[in-house]
């Protein structure tokens, strides 16, 4: 039995395609930009036809790396940027417009006149989401609403919706299959998360037709085989599919109930599994599927920053004060604390659980004795205690207290930031050896599909920690720390 995976990452700048073995040695790694297309201020979009260039290039380019044929894979589990919007032609698979990508505002009128008529309460209920142009929902009614005849053509069932997942499964299936996962539907302002199933009042408040719609199926189930790929034979299982922070959740081993992980990127993403019901919350977070496994849906809380690592890249590019994102741990390990300096990085407003879109960054607490490394050091602590506030946010709302923080994503690899994380939480931290679990949780999932893990437990056998992070500040100095951020957010 073939027990090689291969994990598809499409992300919003680059896809990523890892071939991995059952004990997680990664065969080959091989990623693939593509470009951004920014048609008016404030609106993204993307290639459909470039996503799945850099999607098969990558796929051919990873296998051949690995020095195995498409004959030794057990499964492709894929993972994706939520939210982005595709709608093509059912007989061809020609888009009929440019991806409209999960940070596009242009149906921001469009979700305050929903608000304003009152249907803010019965979407929350429904999804566990806010009206907000973020999600699916109101992208499909956009282009349907715009581009001439896309209407009608989805009245007729002409025209397929999916998210990236979906499309991608389209493709590699020869348009077989049309279908996605109950993570990356729960996104999109048309699925009842409470059912599991797409929502007809959901439907109908935001006018799309339920025949655009893809099937929903589970996180790790064959989906479909491939077929007609250039350099993939046909008859591979696609046994995969999460939305990616779900991913990475999973990737994670977080199976148990209250686990934690934060994703730290350009910004950092926060995801908790309150298990099998979901959880409101009252402090500015999100309710979502984690995944469905068999009949089984799991949930979760979750909650974003715009700015983590973005902050360092400030530092480096619009303050010069590093030249690389390295060297801001080198440089901040020059002084044992941040001097009093504290560093908002709100340098797009501030996200949960506050939600200021009208605050901006400032630093505050500094003298004369300051210097570059008290800024880089005050730079790293301000992103460790964004974190903080919205794990304090997630305990209120999930009424359980976190034993263990899982941490992953680029910014990760810094030990000193984790240290910090650590400190001003008063928590342990757990990083594993493989920073890109956005992959590594599509391989699990693609391996639970198929066979190659039996169960959860045995992939949380697979799973491995590389290092712990322990409080090394007293409760007293970090509650002092905290104490002075609060006073400078107020200002922010």
């Amino acid at each position: 039995m073939a027990r090689h995976l291969c994990a598809i990452d499409q992300g919003t700048t680059q896809t990523t395609v890892m071939v991995l073995s059952d004990q997680l040695e990664i065969l080959s790694r091989v990623s693939r930009e593509f470009p951004q297309i920014y048609p008016h201020p404030g609106w993204v979009e993307h290639d459909p036809e470039a996503i799945w260039t850099s999607v098969s290039g990558a796929l051919g380019s990873a296998l051949r790396k690995a020095g195995i044929t498409g004959d030794d894979l057990a499964g492709i589990g894929i993972t994706n940027q939520r939210e982005t919007t595709v709608l093509w032609e059912r007989a061809t698979g020609r888009p009929v417009h440019n991806a409209i990508v999960w940070q596009c505002r242009r149906t921001a009128d469009l979700c305050d006149e929903l608000r304003k008529a009152g249907h803010a309460e019965t979407v929350s209920a429904a999804t566990g989401l806010v009206l907000d142009p973020y999600f699916s929902g109101t992208k499909v009614r956009w282009i349907l609403d715009t581009v001439a005849g896309a209407r009608a053509r989805a009245d007729a069932g002409e025209l397929a919706f999916g998210t990236v997942d979906s499309y991608l499964v389209w493709k590699l299936t020869g348009g077989a299959s049309h279908v996605t996962d109950l993570s990356n539907a729960s996104r999109t302002l048309l699925c009842n998360i409470h059912r599991g199933e797409w929502d007809p009042e959901l439907l109908g408040l935001l006018d799309v037709p339920a025949s655009l719609l893809p099937r929903i199926a589970g996180c790790a189930e064959v989906v479909g085989e491939t077929r007609g790929v250039d350099g993939l034979p046909d008859g591979i299982p696609i046994a995969g599919m999460a939305g990616d922070q779900q991913a990475a959740l999973f990737g994670q081993a977080c199976f148990s109930e209250g686990s934690v992980k934060c994703t730290y990127g350009t910004g950092s993403f926060l995801m908790m599994n309150v298990g099998g019901s979901p959880v409101s919350s009252s402090r500015g977070l999100l309710t979502t599927v984690a995944w469905k496994l068999d009949d089984r849906i799991t949930y979760a809380l979750e909650g974003s920053l715009f700015i983590a690592g973005a902050a360092v890249q400030w530092l480096r590019d619009g303050m010069g004060l590093i030249s690389n994102a390295p060297e801001v741990e080198r440089l901040a390990l020059e002084v044992p604390d941040s001097g009093g300096v504290i560093f908002v990085p709100a340098l797009a407003g501030l996200g949960a659980p506050h939600w200021r879109p009208e605050a901006r960054g400032i630093i505050s607490g500094l003298t004369r004795s300051t210097t570059r490394a008290h800024l880089a050091r005050a730079c790293l602590e301000g992103i460790a205690l964004q974190v903080s506030d919205l794990i304090d946010a997630m305990q209120l709302d999930a009424d359980r207290p976190l034993d263990v923080l899982k941490v992953d994503g680029g910014a990760a690899a810094n030990d000193l930031l984790m240290q910090m994380q650590s400190d001003v939480l008063q928590t342990t931290l757990s990083r594993p050896v493989n920073l890109e679990t956005t992959a590594i949780g599509a391989a699990f999932l693609a391996g639970l599909g198929t066979g190659v893990w039996k169960d959860t437990d045995a992939i949380r056998l697979a799973w491995k920690e590389e290092r712990r992070f322990e409080p090394s500040l007293t409760l007293e100095t970090a509650n002092a720390i905290r104490q002075r951020w609060r006073e400078a957010v107020a200002k922010a």
